[in-house]
């Protein structure tokens, strides 16, 4: 009830302006909700395809160090004094993605293949990457998991993809000790990176790309472009209430002005707006009633 009456009691050019204002702030918050969401939605976007490239590159590495590379060097195992660790397609894969690295742009770009239980221990998963693993194995139909994780470099969003054992050849060095070549039990030795089998799920392979960057991006681009939008709502709003209160509020106010001295009894005072729409035809209507109220007058004067 008492702000019914309070709005009753405000003057045409401050209920204007309220509702301008309430246009304007509702205007604002939409426009920010919905600009927010695009934007967070296209730097999403941009992550993810960044990462979705690096995988494709590491697995076009792999494919083609099984193909083009195994072939090659596979016969030379058993002779050869040293083992060549190119003949494995993690061993490659990771290798181009650390020359890659060496650009300073692309320094917290990583690349992993997390194994549970890897022939190099630098392979070797850590808490966060084996539950990737365990996931795979738990939920098969399951071919990508992605995400944002926090890495002392900063935040980054990350695709890991499970790597099955697919092909008898990878068994040759991870079945058995005595299956292996003998040179890659020199350098490795026995312990680790065997016992693996045919369609196990032993790694996952992990691409994590630098996502504050990108985020902070979106969010000054956000700040921007609503700074722009408030400036020019601002400036609509102004114009539009100078607009109103030239052809509209000052208009009335020198009708009211008129219709006061006629009511107090100053029948010489003329309503002299003229034009065609509304507030000239109220004018005329007044103009009329005072015509009207002045015979009423002299009737009265003249009868008396």
């Amino acid at each position: 009830m008492l702000n019914n009456i309070t709005l009753k009691n405000l003057k045409i050019s401050a209920k204007f302006n309220l509702l301008l204002i309430l246009v304007f702030i509702v205007s604002i918050l939409g426009s920010g909700i919905a600009l927010s969401s695009v934007l967070q939605g296209r730097a999403q976007n941009e992550v993810t395809s960044q990462a979705q490239i690096l995988i494709q590159m590491v697995n076009a590495v792999r494919n083609y160090t099984q193909i083009r590379i195994d072939p090659l060097l596979a016969p030379r195992l058993e002779t050869n004094p040293t083992f060549m660790p190119e003949i494995v397609p993690t061993f490659s894969s990771k290798e181009v993605f650390e020359n890659f690295r060496k650009k300073p742009e692309y320094k917290n770009f990583f690349h992993k293949d997390a194994t549970l239980n890897p022939t190099n221990l630098a392979d070797k998963a850590d808490t966060f990457e084996t539950e990737l693993v365990q996931r795979f194995r738990n939920e098969p139909n399951t071919l990508e998991i992605t995400g944002f994780r926090d890495l002392p470099e900063g935040e980054v969003f990350y695709i890991a993809q499970p790597l099955k054992i697919t092909q008898q050849q990878c068994l040759r060095c991870h079945s058995t000790p005595d299956q292996a070549p003998k040179s890659q039990l020199a350098t490795y030795g026995s312990e680790n990176g065997f016992g693996w089998k045919l369609n196990d799920i032993v790694s996952a392979q992990v691409i994590s790309v630098p996502s504050e960057e990108i985020f902070a991006n979106a969010k000054r681009t956000w700040i921007l472009i609503m700074g722009l939008l408030i400036t020019i709502f601002a400036i609509i709003i102004f114009l539009i209430n100078f607009l109103i209160k030239k052809a509209v509020i000052q208009r009335i106010k020198r009708i009211e002005k008129i219709a006061q001295r006629v009511s107090t009894g100053d029948m010489t005072a003329d309503f002299e707006e003229i034009s065609n729409d509304e507030i000239g035809g109220l004018a005329e209507a007044f103009n009329r009633m005072k015509s009207s109220l002045r015979i009423a007058m002299d009737i009265l004067n003249n009868q008396s």
